[in-house]
């Protein structure tokens, strides 16, 4: 009886070993413009999660890219936008939403870097985000002198860090949203995409001419490994 039990043990031991899920998990946003693939941050584990479940739950699938601002960001996942007695052309989007919001989760190494995915939020004093709008970063690049004028103006005194500094002066970013929108990920293939949408004709709200829906799903166990060692990241033990 006793072998069986530990036989069991050991059984129940591999069954959750293979059940566990990736160390970083990617989700593949698809439009018409191409695909990209977007890195979930685990230092984010309540946006990441809220994502997760939202991607698997269809949620995103036939919604909109509803505002686009160029060498700012692309923004997304109004569930208005895909209520076609809502979202006619030319109807202002960005008020739909899931009923709960996900508490702010700021981290000084997650910024707002070209190409990094965030949350939405209304103007509520927790800074507590969307449960399901998004947007992704184009941003431009920024020198000394702005980020200076940033610091004062727009980050009340905080003080972005040199080697922060210097992405923002190579790779580029939006560095006045730091500390006020939650990070919780970052597009690794295909940000040419990112730039695509953000340059289409728009109207007076910023909202596309033409519609740019999107469909999403996450990536498998086995293409989230791939990912890591392309990437360079640990693997998963």
């Amino acid at each position: 009886m006793k072998k069986l039990f530990t036989t069991a043990l050991i059984l129940l031991a591999i069954t959750t070993a293979f059940a566990k899920g990736p160390k970083n998990q990617y989700v593949r946003i698809h439009t018409s413009y191409g695909d990209c693939i977007i890195r979930l941050y685990n230092e984010t584990p309540k946006h990441r999660d809220n994502f997760i479940k939202l991607v698997k739950q269809g949620f995103y699938n036939g919604t909109l890219f509803h505002r686009v601002i160029q060498n700012f960001m692309i923004q997304g996942g109004d569930p208005d936008s895909k209520d076609t007695t809502k979202a006619k052309p030319g109807v202002e989007l960005g008020n739909g939403d899931v009923g709960y919001t996900v508490p702010a989760e700021f981290r000084d190494s997650l910024f707002h870097k070209r190409g990094v995915l965030a949350a939405a939020r209304d103007d509520n004093p927790a800074k507590a985000s969307s449960g399901c709008q998004f947007y992704i970063v184009e941003g431009k690049r920024y020198t000394d002198g702005k980020m200076d004028t940033l610091e004062t103006t727009r980050l009340k005194g905080f003080k972005i860090p040199a080697w922060q500094r210097e992405i923002y002066k190579t790779v580029g970013g939006t560095p006045q949203l730091d500390h006020n929108y939650t990070v919780y990920g970052e597009v690794v293939t295909g940000i040419d995409i990112v730039d695509l949408i953000a340059a289409v004709k728009k109207d007076q709200r910023d909202r596309p001419d033409k519609d740019v829906p999107m469909t999403m799903e996450l990536l498998s166990k086995k293409e989230c490994e791939q990912l890591d060692r392309l990437l360079g990241l640990e693997p998963a033990n």
